[in-house]
């Protein structure tokens, strides 16, 4: 009886070694199985998002169709304007082209005419320019006055071509050269006529007489191509220096 007793505890402990092996086995699978699981929900939800991304994309894609179409459209009228003010700057060009001769003109008239007139009024509380043109108006000897001072700013002045720094040291006017300073006296002695051998190069009137006095020498001394039927006009079609 005992025997049997002891055979029949080994069987079913035998028994539930393997119901214990197959609940291991059962649980693997189901862990497996949830892992699983757990991927496919991933999946899915990650197929969502993209899903909506890509729908948002299309839609910001017809966007940015509309905004480029709209930005070419932009695009062409800005070229259209663009044209029409490159041709009027070439226009204006032109105009001030033809414009900076008769400005240069009237500056070297103003200067003449200031230069011969040699009357220089000084500006209210500029006690530099106060000195200078008391040095000015009573210089004894107006005809050498040929350049005159043009104030730019104080104690800065235009002197022909030259800027100048003036000061007044004790009643004294001094006027900065290089690197130290000459008395207007010593200043005006040796600036003066290179000054004026300038001016003398680049005053209009007299290129244009010059011009005009061998164009009339070379047509006294070609009488037969004067009278030619043919000849053009010293003048006509031909731009004269100035």
């Amino acid at each position: 009886m005992r025997q049997r007793l002891q055979a029949a505890f080994n069987q079913v402990t035998k028994s539930l070694k393997a119901a214990n092996c197959e609940i291991l086995e059962l649980k693997t699978i189901i862990t497996g199985l949830e892992k699983e699981h757990t991927i496919r929900l991933d999946v899915e939800r990650q197929l969502a998002m993209e899903v909506a991304e890509n729908n948002r994309l299309k839609a910001q894609n017809g966007a940015l169709q509309d905004e480029l179409h709209a930005s070419g459209e932009y695009i062409s009228t800005l070229e259209a304007k663009y044209l029409k003010c490159s041709q009027t700057s070439i226009d204006i060009l032109k105009h001030l082209k033809n414009a900076e001769f008769e400005i240069e003109t009237l500056k070297q008239y103003i200067i003449d005419l200031k230069s011969r007139i040699a009357v220089y009024i000084p500006v209210k509380g500029d006690a530099v320019d106060k000195r200078l043109a008391e040095y000015i108006n009573n210089f004894p000897d107006r005809q050498k006055l040929k350049i005159m001072f043009m104030r730019e700013s104080d104690g800065v002045y235009q002197f022909g071509t030259k800027r100048v720094t003036v000061r007044v040291d004790k009643d004294k006017i001094n006027i900065r050269v290089g690197g130290g300073y000459l008395s207007i006296d010593e200043f005006l002695d040796q600036y003066t006529p290179l000054e004026l051998e300038k001016y003398e190069r680049n005053d209009p009137l007299k290129r244009l007489n010059q011009r005009a006095s061998v164009q009339m020498h070379a047509a006294s001394m070609d009488p037969v191509r004067e009278n030619s039927p043919i000849r053009k006009s010293p003048t006509k079609g031909r731009k004269l220096a100035i």
